[in-house]
């Protein structure tokens, strides 16, 4: 019993010293800043473009739901994260929040009474930002914002998981405060496109693989070959944004300017969280914003060891659908389903139905997202530089059989050329979407 007690006392006082690290770690994280009352116009507007910049809306917001008042989930391995109310509300929200206060959480991941942010929020980004930036966006937060009264939902992760003093030695591991360094090699506005993707941009956050502790394998080119070399988020897959043929290698500067300020290019149209992105955020940013944006993006080289030509073959799917000689079950599901929309030759129609034909969505190694669309259905994103916004319907009723063989035949059709799915994997998916946790809306007034 004595060597119980002293192991359990030993256990204790590590415990201790580890809670007590934690709030070491926090205490040298957060910043000191100096109080500013800025709320001339100009401020607040570029507090507006910054929290549009970086992306506040899409995860501080549910459809259906107040503005910023939080709700969304977010989902992991092991639950869902909601994301909190942001709106000046002084009991639910940030109201109570100093210059300081809303600095540390956005930059550092230091909540307000001092405990540590879960690494869902994209901080490790946002940390490059300059404060300027930070105290107009906390000006617009706090004077423009309508403030709503709904409290922020506890996550649904195993209780040990959600103890956030741990998560102050991961940050001191993976989210270092660090300024952006400008690449010598590049223009202005090259390296002003490098720092929107890096920094409020996030874009590293959905894009870059993620390690076992849950934190992204680089934050920047200088890191490591991985950033932006794709990854999978809520079951969707965030394709690579380098210079493969399966990342941006056959994308134009001006096609990615348009996709990000309508959703859309002739070919391809965002889906999944990535619509969002776009309605919330990056259509409001500015063409020289944008074009920057592109500028980088095609400066990064493809990631090592993959392809930079997308592998191809001849296509024979066509004339076999138009004829009527393929009748395989793909073949056949394609035509009472898809057909219509995408037609027989692949190529959908431009700007409305995307093409399937040499879509680097379809073709991925990894086809997840092909899956879910076809599974949950999708919508595009809502914007002014294109008349319609459609709403592609859910396929769920196929049986994970008929998913299977549907989404090969689209993979391997036309010019396309990727591997093979099997039923288990369209039955995963499907469990996974049954699974989600549902966004909390709060109570409406």
């Amino acid at each position: 019993m004595k060597k119980i007690n002293l192991v359990l006392g030993g256990l204790m006082l590590a415990v201790a010293a580890a809670y007590g690290g934690s709030k070491a770690i926090m205490s040298s994280r957060a910043q000191a800043v100096q109080p500013q009352s800025i709320q001339n116009a100009d401020v607040l507007a570029r507090g507006k473009y910054v929290a549009q910049s970086a992306d506040c809306f899409a995860c501080h917001s549910v459809p259906g739901g107040q503005a910023y008042a939080g709700g969304l989930a977010m989902q992991t391995p092991v639950g869902a994260i909601y994301s909190t109310n942001i709106t000046p509300d002084k009991e639910t929200g940030i109201g109570r929040y100093s210059l300081a206060q809303f600095n540390n959480a956005v930059k550092h991941g230091v909540r307000g009474d001092g405990a540590p942010l879960y690494p869902a929020m994209p901080y490790p980004s946002y940390t490059i930002m300059p404060d300027a930036d930070i105290a107009a966006m906390y000006a617009y937060f706090m004077h423009e914002v309508k403030p709503v009264k709904q409290a922020n939902q506890a996550a649904t992760m195993p209780v040990f998981m959600r103890m956030r003093w741990p998560v102050a030695y991961w940050q001191a591991l993976f989210a270092p405060a660090r300024e952006f360094k400008a690449n010598p090699k590049w223009d202005n506005a090259t390296n002003l496109g490098a720092y929107l993707v890096e920094g409020p941009g996030h874009c590293g956050a959905c894009h870059t693989p993620r390690g076992i502790a849950y934190q992204e394998l680089s934050l920047s080119m200088a890191d490591n070959d991985s950033f932006l070399s794709g990854a999978v988020v809520d079951g969707w897959r965030a394709k690579s944004l380098r210079g493969e043929g399966n990342g941006l290698g056959e994308w134009r500067e001006q096609d990615i300017v348009q996709f990000l300020q309508s959703g859309r290019t002739d070919k391809v149209i965002a889906f999944g969280a990535m619509a969002d992105v776009i309605e919330h955020s990056t259509q409001h940013m500015t063409e020289t914003d944008l074009h920057a944006m592109a500028k980088y993006l095609k400066a990064l080289p493809a990631v090592t060891g993959r392809p930079v030509q997308r592998a191809t073959q001849p296509d024979i799917t066509t004339l076999a659908l138009l004829d009527g000689s393929d009748i395989s079950r793909g073949a056949l599901l394609y035509t009472e389903n898809c057909a219509v929309c995408h037609r027989m030759d692949g190529q959908g129609v431009a700007r409305i139905f995307p093409a399937l034909d040499g879509n680097s969505a379809v073709v991925a190694n990894n086809a997840q997202s092909v899956i879910q669309v076809t599974l949950e259905g999708g919508r595009m994103a809502h914007t002014p530089h294109d008349a319609m916004a459609l709403t592609m319907p859910a396929f769920k009723h196929l049986s994970d059989d008929d998913v299977k063989e549907l989404v090969n035949f689209v993979r391997s059709g036309w010019s396309n050329k990727a591997p093979n799915i099997d039923t288990a994997d369209v039955t995963e998916i499907r469990r996974f979407l049954e699974k989600k946790s549902p966004n909390y809306l709060g109570e409406q007034p």
